[in-house]
């Protein structure tokens, strides 16, 4: 009964650290990450510079400026009076995009 048992336990064995050292060489390490993912984010603009970047562009009456999902969102009046709300680039302070009415 023992031939038996080391028959089956060596096989099985084998194929488990084959196995484990497939799945291990398969995952990158850290110099092997793409360069990418380690790259910092660009720096994010502050309240006052959002603010005075849109004064400039025109925008007035701004009321709120709100953090959501990695960007600024401003409500304001753009130059014909009506009211806007603004989805602003928080690394550059650009207006990606804008809807009106709010």
């Amino acid at each position: 009964m023992r031939k038996i048992t080391t028959r089956f336990i060596l096989p099985a064995a084998a194929a488990a650290a084959l196995a484990l050292g497939l799945a291990q060489a398969q995952t990158p390490t850290a110099a092997q990450a793409p360069a990418a993912a380690s790259t910092p984010a660009a720096p994010q603009l502050n309240l006052r510079d959002i603010y005075d970047r849109l004064e400039a562009a025109g925008y007035r009456d701004m009321r709120e400026i709100e953090w959501d999902d990695g960007r600024y969102e401003v409500k304001a009046s753009n130059a014909q009076g009506q009211r806007v709300k603004l989805y602003v680039n928080a690394s550059t302070g650009a207006v990606e995009h804008t809807r009106t009415g709010r």
